[in-house]
């Protein structure tokens, strides 16, 4: 029983044929000028032309990298070395590694200045991101869903304040966001998605960067991807993207529906045992954290024996012992945060599972609490 959708999720049988046949089919180098490197360069554009289309955005807009990490990585460093000449960044205490330490890497190495902005009740400070945008603020960063604790932003207030008193370029790192809720990119500069997050292939990422943004690429190579991302493109994986976001894009309504019954069944059971539910005002279905009595690493090794798998945070993260700063900020202790588990659904996912998953950790807790 697999309840880890947060982390990465099966590929699409549909998505899996494809590639089998591109892989049989398509073996050259899309930048080769001969008849087999322009056929999957075609396809490439056609794909790319695909999800353009999808985000309401120009063809040229969008970048393929070889994940979401990566993308990040362009999208904040790329901007803050393109743009030396202002210092100051905001961000949240909540975002992914990938975005996190690349702020952190900013800060302590190249001279950036960098305030990090607190949750309240599970959303941005609102308040305090007030406080902090400056006239000369290059980039705030936020993500749309977090993948610990499945809190909503507000994106729509904050860029539009953002946009109003303030220069300040707009990154939303919309991973979890993909194929569970509509996706709006007026006004946003930079956003980020991973396709192995909507039942596709891993180490496929998207940029999509708006004309006006410039950017310093971090890989010295080619022209690849409007000189953004250089080296050999990974065309197959690039063009499966499309295909995997118009099935998951296809499916999101009846999917939303199935996830929404499935988290409401799960919060009624949960309300019967001793844990506690971190949720807010804003909380997504799809991912529900809990707190228990027992330490997240037994728990999950304990739920594993019975096939049943969850994490203990974010999956990027899981070899870091400290407790999650992502639950701190929440207003978890220290030792709730190592207490703390988190289930993720998917469209595969079943009632008679939840129940399962119930008893079973229930029978955990009352085991563990004798010992």
């Amino acid at each position: 029983m697999y309840f880890d959708h947060a982390s990465t999720t099966q590929v699409h049988d549909e998505v899996l044929k494809t590639y089998k046949k591109l892989l049989d089919e398509h073996f050259a180098n899309s930048e080769a000028l001969y008849s087999l490197g322009s056929q999957l360069a075609n396809l490439q554009e056609q794909s790319r032309q695909f999800i353009a289309k999808a985000f309401n955005v120009k063809k040229e807009e969008v970048i393929f990298t070889s994940g979401a990490s990566e993308a990040n990585n362009i999208a904040i460093k790329g901007l803050c070395f393109a743009h030396q000449n202002r210092k100051h960044l905001i961000t949240t205490y909540i975002e992914h590694s990938s975005v996190f330490n690349a702020f952190k890497q900013l800060e302590m190495m190249f001279g950036f200045q960098v305030d990090y902005l607190h949750l309240k009740d599970g959303v941005l400070d609102f308040e305090e991101l007030k406080r902090c945008l400056r006239k000369d603020t290059l980039l705030v960063s936020v993500m749309y869903v977090n993948n610990e604790l499945g809190t909503l932003q507000d994106i729509k207030q904050i860029k539009d304040y953002i946009k109003k008193h303030s220069n300040a370029y707009i990154h939303v790192d919309c991973v979890q966001a993909l194929g569970k809720l509509p996706i709006d990119l007026r006004d946003i500069d930079l956003a980020t998605f991973s396709a192995h997050k909507i039942n596709g292939l891993k180490g496929s990422g998207l940029l999509v960067k708006k004309q006006h943004v410039k950017l310093l690429p971090l890989i010295s190579g080619g022209q690849q991807e409007y000189g953004i991302h250089g080296g050999t493109s990974n065309s197959l994986v690039n063009i499966l993207f499309a295909k995997t976001l118009r099935i998951a894009l296809q499916q999101q309504a009846f999917n939303q529906i199935h996830i929404q019954h499935l988290s409401n069944y799960l919060l009624q059971q949960l309300k019967k045992l001793p844990v506690k539910i971190n949720r807010s005002v804003s909380s997504v279905d799809f991912i529900v954290s809990i707190t228990t009595m027992i330490k997240s690493e037994i728990m999950i090794n304990a739920l594993n024996q019975k096939g049943i798998y969850v994490s203990g945070r974010s999956t990027c993260s899981s070899k870091d012992v400290r407790p999650s700063r992502v639950l701190l900020d929440f207003g978890l202790t220290e030792e709730e945060a190592l207490k703390t588990i988190r289930i993720s659904f998917g469209k595969s996912n079943t009632i008679e599972e939840i129940d399962i998953f119930v008893t079973c950790l229930r029978e955990i807790m009352d085991k563990y609490a004798t010992d």
